[in-house]
């Protein structure tokens, strides 16, 4: 029993502290659309390597691939706009690469919630390597 409520005790601290790192403010498509031209922002695509090379929101680096080199792939500027995106709405797995930005001391960490499958019903353009 007591083993059990320790894992019990271990998980719900893994919940909880999950929840509080995945909490990045939103980035609205028209300020993606802005941040995309001007080339003002890093984007972080967390969909998969395969996806990445179906096509990708441009400019974005396949984050599957190059977590080992993020710390290298990121500007010296920890105040740089930093924009991570997964799939849909729905989808969670944009905190991987969001928070591991934010642990490399990164400031403006921010979500773009309708992720690659809203980039691409509104029709903005898609890049390919």
């Amino acid at each position: 029993m007591k083993k059990l409520l320790t894992t019990l005790s271990s998980l719900l601290l893994a919940v909880v502290a999950m929840a509080g790192s995945s909490k990045f403010a939103g980035i609205s498509h028209d300020e993606l659309l802005a941040a995309v031209a001007n080339k003002s922002a890093v984007i972080l695509d967390v969909n998969g390597s395969d996806s990445f090379k179906a096509g990708h929101i441009p400019g974005a680096i396949d984050y599957t691939a190059q977590a080992e080199n993020l710390a290298a792939l990121l500007p010296a500027d920890k105040s740089a706009l930093v924009v991570a995106y997964c799939g849909s709405p729905a989808c969670g797995a944009y905190a991987r690469a969001a928070s591991a930005a934010a642990k490399l001391g990164y400031t403006n960490v921010k979500h773009y919630a309708p992720g690659i499958s809203g980039w691409k019903k509104s029709g903005a353009p898609l890049e390919k390597p």
